[in-house]
């Protein structure tokens, strides 16, 4: 079975590790810019794109969070985070993503003077929105920032908690590792967790295993944003495998902030091959200038990968959603009658 862009776009797909800040159209951010009179490195459409998205590598993942500033310009007022929540949803569904759990931090987008609650509104009533045009089922996930004060995470997780059931299905801590330990931030995820929310953080990207194990026996994290290093950590990876907790793979990105030496030193396919719970995921489609398409594709070409074990990991990505189990169940089921069509796995 030849695995073209054609074919891999048409299978069903999750994006479960997306920031929405990451993730816009470079023609929203200049005309938003214009708009409301922000600044900007260029107005040219094309110019902005290469401006923003990340070509070969960066020095580290504070570099890459540095194009962040710019994007987050234009995403300070209801109807622009509306837009914004919107279009990402439509260009994931372009690419046949039947769910998404888009995530953001609230408190970067008060520099309009916007309280928390309208922010997390205008962002779901634009994801809401996109479901009834597309064929595509969302989810928020509510970041703390592991830089900022622990206070805040815990603002943001009480957030968390007040939107539980009406459309945010998690809470995150994202942002640079290095120096940031997540167990810090561990009264944030006491709240998050003693209130039945799921909570999953970046750990293992710009850090090493410790980082992944204070995410999980501080936090208590159902999920791993990234986990590039666990392979570092044969004991916790064990753990990890037996206890199921799902790994969200963005490999390009991981390329790009120097995580990793190359694709090839990925541990991805190693990871794939044990039987670990791990999906692809895009991270940003401006920044790593990627779609979840594209990302299929470099695996497929960079470890050889076949039909069943792209499908298998598809399936990871469904298995992995933050949704009631009937609901899981449900897209788990359509989406592997789908893949089953084409052969048995």
């Amino acid at each position: 079975m030849e695995l073209t862009r054609e074919f891999v776009r048409g299978l069903p797909k999750t994006d479960l590790h997306i920031h929405l800040d990451g993730s816009l159209r470079p023609e929203t951010v200049v005309d938003i810019a214009k708009k409301n009179n922000i600044a900007l490195p260029t107005f040219d459409v094309e110019e902005l794109r290469t401006y923003l998205t990340v070509d070969g590598e960066v020095d580290n993942l504070p570099k890459y969070l540095e194009k962040f500033d710019i994007t987050c310009s234009v995403m300070q007022d209801y109807e622009s985070l509306k837009r914004v929540a919107f279009e990402l949803a439509e260009d994931n569904a372009k690419e046949n993503v039947r769910y998404v759990e888009v995530r953001y931090s609230p408190i970067l987008h008060q520099n309009g003077g916007m309280k928390l609650e309208p922010i997390v509104d205008a962002v779901l009533d634009g994801l809401h929105e996109a479901e009834k045009h597309f064929n595509i089922r969302t989810g928020v996930i509510i970041c703390g920032i592991r830089s900022i004060d622990p206070d805040t995470s815990l603002k943001l997780a009480e957030l968390t908690v007040k939107y539980k059931r009406r459309g945010v299905v998690a809470f995150d801590l994202a942002g640079a590792e290095y120096n940031y330990p997540a167990k810090d931030h561990v009264r944030a995820f006491y709240l998050v967790r003693n209130n039945n929310i799921n909570a999953t953080l970046h750990a293992g990207e710009a850090f090493g295993p410790e980082s992944i194990h204070q995410a999980i026996h501080y936090c208590g994290a159902h999920r791993i944003g990234h986990g590039t290093r666990l392979i570092e950590d044969d004991d916790l990876l064990e753990y990890v495998l037996d206890h199921r907790i799902p790994l969200e793979i963005c490999l390009t990105s991981n390329v790009q902030t120097k995580t990793v030496e190359n694709l090839e030193k990925h541990p991805f396919k190693t990871y794939l091959e044990r039987n670990m719970r791990v999906c692809l995921c895009t991270d940003n489609t401006l920044v790593s200038g990627v779609t979840i398409t594209d990302e299929y594709l470099t695996a497929v070409r960079t470890f050889k990968l076949t039909y069943p074990q792209i499908a298998k990991t598809i399936l990871n990505g469904f298995k992995s959603v933050f949704l009631p189990f009937d609901e899981k169940v449900e897209i788990y089921q359509q989406a592997k009658a789908e893949l089953l069509k084409h052969v048995k796995f």
